[in-house]
């Protein structure tokens, strides 16, 4: 049975009569009922006719559009299909003692006639979804979206690792831009001057000048994109300024006009495009070697060989990986890649290959394209194992869970381990660096009113601190070992961008920032439940702003439709969610029950538990007033 993916050119003669000769069946007279996809019966059309219908699937097109000598198939694979069951009705002769006659092939093909109709609405099935898949990912638009539901995108300002993330500059609301003028019948290229009405991310909304109040001929462009310039660049590059058709009425001297507007105006730097084209070289090349997780195991690390990068993304494929196929995807500033050698020098876990000897044409990455962690002095009071914390849990990113120390390596690095689901063998440890942002000190999620996910089995619900550390004859981490800053992100919730659903790390989805705690972001992806949320650091080179996808030629997951979001079935998204079950580690318990009061004290202090005679000193709470 085929897709409709052939790995054959449909365009070559050779296939359609090959197709045809392996059939070998004469053509059905028109008294013969053809299935069309919505089930209802049509006749073959006349041969002078210019349509013609799919004598497989049903579909009606122009009869030169379709395949074979005799036009009688939309697709090489209704052609292959269709050959295969007349295979089928041959087969199907033999046993009944028949010789496998023309005619006996098309007779046959009758008694067919309800597996054909089943087929022929799988085959619409099929179709329909590629038609919605289709629609939904080519038909999404950004300024749609933002417009009809009044959204606000992240300023491209808070994405440091972006393109243009640190020399965006003053571009905002009326700067002036030269972009191609659609409103023309001039058969060749002209320009004209816009104004920017509205910016989300590196989208724009445009619009020409002299058209004052009026929004019809509004549009949304990418201002990184090739067309856009800065006034000015018309008169140095000898391109035509020609205003719109709709509006040519409206002045006669169109020179004084523009002199007067622009006059104290914003425009975009001389050397803009240059500077979008410099940040958006990436050091990293294919063929190149790295260190990273193993995502079957993620205790370990696993060498890799860059296979391609978009955007400042690689898509990585370990190195045993014969067809290719065994991939991982992540950004080259995410903390889940190294250089070679790594593992050995902090003594991490690392799986050696089976490869005794680099293969041609692949090379070491250089260790300084890495990025770097903050120096930390382990000499002094430091973590130990056994130490209680909160951590994000990797498998599951939506929940903060009980965490402990597992190991301490070199460098300020530590093994986790998730309370209450870990491997035997530890497989599921996960190595965070001292000063990352996903670990917490005991009783973070408490204070600033995030549910915290219990260990799996423990029964004593609302689950306290206090008493899970007196139990398990266990200290808390100290606070002060735990990264403090925050900075100033921009990040406000309810803004739109584009973020990674990192339990599926291929895909850039439509994503809003919903909840703010200090640097940590809680990120929903529109059209699909809260249970995929993630937590993510405010700085994460996972998240990126509205237009990067059509920047770089990233793919772009849209919103879920709601149909989608109620069938559960056909889409991108749809396997994630198997996916993320099946490494899903917990599940949400009862909500915990949130103190009444907060004590008054410094932006970091502690809370002991009950009494210092009940608690030993022992329970620490993590106190971060919010601003």
């Amino acid at each position: 049975m085929f897709d409709g993916y052939d790995s054959c050119s449909e365009d070559t003669s050779s296939s359609s009569s090959s197709d045809e000769s392996e059939e070998e069946v004469a053509p059905l007279p028109s008294s013969l009922p053809i299935i069309k996809n919505n089930g209802q019966v049509y006749t073959y059309p006349d041969g002078k006719s210019g349509m013609a219908t799919c004598e497989m699937c049903g579909m009606v097109g122009v009869r030169d559009a379709f395949y074979s000598k005799t036009k009688r198939f939309c697709s090489v694979s209704c052609s292959r299909s269709y050959s295969s069951n007349s295979k089928k009705a041959s087969i199907l002769a033999r046993l009944q003692g028949k010789p496998p006659t023309k005619k006996a092939k098309v007779l046959q093909k009758q008694p067919l006639v309800a597996k054909l109709a089943a087929y022929a609405q799988y085959q619409a099935t099929l179709q329909s979804q590629a038609k919605t898949k289709s629609v939904s990912l080519e038909g999404f638009s950004w300024g749609n979206y933002i417009n009809s539901n009044s959204f606000i995108a992240a300023p491209v300002t808070c994405f440091k690792h972006a393109p243009m993330g640190t020399c965006w500059g003053d571009i905002s609301e009326n700067v002036r831009v030269e972009v191609p003028n659609t409103d023309c019948s001039l058969p060749t290229k002209v320009f004209w001057i816009a104004g920017i009405v509205k910016l989300a991310g590196y989208n724009a909304l445009l619009r020409y000048e002299g058209f004052e109040s009026d929004s019809s001929l509004d549009f949304w462009c990418n201002i990184c994109g090739s067309d856009i310039h800065p006034v000015g660049w018309c008169a140095a590059s000898g391109k035509p300024l020609v205003p719109p058709r709709t509006i040519q009425h409206k002045y006669t001297n169109w020179k004084a006009f523009l002199v007067k507007r622009l006059t104290g105006a914003k425009t975009l730097p001389p050397d803009f495009s240059q500077k979008v084209s410099e940040s958006m070289q990436y050091p990293f090349k294919p063929s190149m070697r790295v260190e990273v997780v193993d995502k079957t195991h993620l205790c370990r690390t696993r060498v890799a060989i860059v296979e391609s990068v978009i955007g400042g993304r690689l898509r990585l494929v370990y190195e045993e990986s014969e067809d290719k196929t065994d991939d991982f995807w992540c950004h080259m500033y995410s903390p889940l890649i190294h250089h070679i050698g790594w593992s050995r020098s902090i003594g991490h876990r690392f799986k050696r290959s089976d490869i005794t000897k680099k293969q041609d044409g692949h090379f070491d990455t250089p260790p300084h394209l890495f990025a770097k962690v903050k120096e930390v002095d382990q000499s002094g009071e430091w973590y130990k194992e056994g130490m209680k914390l909160e951590a994000i849990d990797p498998l599951n990113l939506s929940a903060i869970c009980v965490a402990t120390i597992r190991k301490v390596l070199a460098d300020g690095f530590l093994m986790i381990g998730i309370d209450g689901s870990e491997a035997a063998d530890g497989s599921d440890w996960f190595c965070y660096h001292a000063t990352s942002p996903s670990i917490f000190p005991v009783g973070f999620c408490e204070i600033n009113m995030i549910e915290l996910t219990p260990p799996r089995g423990y029964t004593k619900l609302p689950f306290k601190w206090f008493d899970y550390l007196r139990e398990t004859g266990s200290i808390a981490a100290p606070v002060k070992l735990f990264n403090k800053d925050v900075p100033n992100h921009g990040f406000r919730v309810g803004m739109k961008l584009e973020a990674v659903d990192l339990m599926e790390p291929r895909l850039v989805c439509v994503a809003t920032v919903t909840r703010i705690i200090h640097r940590l972001l809680r990120i929903h992806f529109d059209g699909w439940e809260e249970e995929y949320d993630q937590w993510v650091d405010c700085e994460s080179p996972d998240l990126y702003p509205v237009g990067w996808c059509q920047l770089t030629g990233y793919q772009l997951q849209p919103p879920a439709p709601q149909t989608s979001r109620e069938s559960q079935s056909g889409s991108s998204k749809q396997k994630k969610k198997a996916k993320s079950q099946q490494y899903k580690g917990h599940k949400k318990m009862t909500p915990l029950q949130l103190k009444e009061e907060l004590l008054d004290g410094e932006e970091y202090s502690f809370l002991q538990g009950a009494s210092d005679q009940e608690s030993n000193g022992s329970a620490s709470y993590y106190i971060k007033q919010e601003p």
